[in-house]
């Protein structure tokens, strides 16, 4: 039956995404590109290591060549006998309807540290928009599908980096402009300003949006929201006192993804709370350790099996300042997508109304410590890298057909 629904002139183009694909990541980049010419492609989740299906068309196949990316030809025949394999195993054919449009939140004087969203993007050729404060507060937002957060401070604490880089020339023009910033949007400060986005991009999840967090992003993000009704931040950077009562006054209803951490208040500390287990730059820190990526139902539960294709189960751990996150603050409903050796957990989802979020701890996946000032990753050497791959999961997951239409 399968061979006579499928037209027998029909032919496709494969990337397979297990060892024999040469250049993992742009292979996302080229699926990226035939939906944005209109082509309707599969994902083929568990088959192959996640490995993608696109309408046979020469200027694809002929990108794909050119960009170094493992590409096959294959029959309307081959195509069946693949989705009799899908139907056997755990496995499953999802459709990806569009391309989506991306956003990455990042300040025009980025920090001299590298975003590892931005890089692999760069390099799969996949495009996006920048955007940040100002188009976020008037309503930027509604035209993407898809946000991207990084090393960023929703608390307005400038990441902690107060202590040790106070009197560094970087460090002072960003406090001068994000200072300058909350003036001109009319703000008492950069923590109220920073706190004013960071409700708005929730409010855009619940609308629909599809957000991903690495690194700071992922905790200041829910510590300012669940900090919205007191002042967590010390008047060293913001000019007034803090409120000892803090505790009493956290709001952790009205966070994304973690509840009952316990905030660090102090200046000359870097670590924003007990959400992050490593606390790489205090004097508590835990070395970091290797993750698994766990294994779902492709059939039963598409969506974390999509998050977590990948040639390799076992990944290597990478530091950020924030690395992995303490389980006990994890609310109910949040699935865990992968976990440490040391058992914390790496890479979370959930949903939030109508939208989803997704936290994966750590800066950059294939520079395990990534310190102030370092130079950027040659990303030609990272081509295959797993780390690297579940960024790119992240960016096709709005492509996705729902899941509870089948494909």
């Amino acid at each position: 039956m399968l061979f006579l629904i499928i037209p027998l002139n029909a032919s496709y183009l494969l990337l397979p995404m297990d060892d024999s694909q040469s250049d993992h990541l742009k292979a996302y980049g080229i699926t990226y590109l035939a939906l944005k010419a209109g082509l309707k492609c599969k994902w083929l989740l568990n088959y192959r290591c996640g490995s993608f299906l696109i309408p046979l068309n020469e200027t694809v196949k002929k990108t794909a060549v050119k960009r170094g990316v493992t590409v096959k030809t294959i029959s309307a025949s081959e195509y069946a006998r693949i989705k009799i394999h899908i139907e056997s195993r755990n496995a499953a054919a999802i459709k990806l309807e569009k391309a989506p449009r991306v956003a990455i939140y990042t300040p025009l004087n980025k920090a001299p540290w590298a975003d590892a969203v931005t890089l692999v993007m760069q390099y799969a050729q996949i495009p996006y928009d920048k955007i940040y404060d100002q188009a976020v507060l008037s309503g930027e937002l509604a035209k993407y599908d898809w946000l991207h957060l990084h090393h960023e401070d929703f608390t307005g604490q400038y990441s902690k980096f107060w202590a040790t880089y106070r009197y560094s020339t970087w460090f002072q023009k960003e406090q001068a402009t994000f200072n300058k910033a909350a003036e001109e949007a009319g703000f008492p400060d950069v923590p109220s300003h920073k706190l004013a986005v960071a409700q708005t991009i929730k409010k855009y999840v619940k609308q629909g949006l599809f957000l991903f967090a690495m690194c700071t992003a992922t905790e200041t993000i829910d510590i300012a929201l669940a900090a919205h009704n007191t002042d967590i931040v010390p008047p060293e950077l913001d000019g007034d006192s803090w409120d000892k009562d803090w505790a009493a006054k956290m709001d952790y209803g009205n966070t994304f993804a973690f509840e009952g951490f316990t905030i660090n208040p102090n200046p000359y500390i870097n670590s924003f709370s007990d959400i992050d287990y490593n606390q790489v730059n205090t004097r508590r820190k835990i070395e970091v350790s290797d993750f698994i990526l766990f294994e779902f139902s492709a059939k039963f539960d598409p969506i974390p099996t999509l998050l977590c294709q990948c040639h390799r189960n076992r990944i290597n751990g990478f530091y950020g300042q924030t690395t992995t996150f303490n389980r006990d603050k994890i609310k109910d409903g949040v699935i865990t997508l992968a976990k440490s050796i040391n058992k914390s957990v790496r890479y979370l989802h959930g949903n939030m109304g109508e939208g989803t979020f997704t936290f994966y701890g750590g800066h950059a996946p294939e520079d395990k410590n990534h310190f102030v000032g370092d130079k950027e990753p040659n990303m030609e050497l990272y081509k295959n890298s797993p780390g690297y791959r579940l960024i790119l999961n992240n960016i096709l997951f709005p492509s996705a057909k729902p899941p509870q239409q089948k494909t």
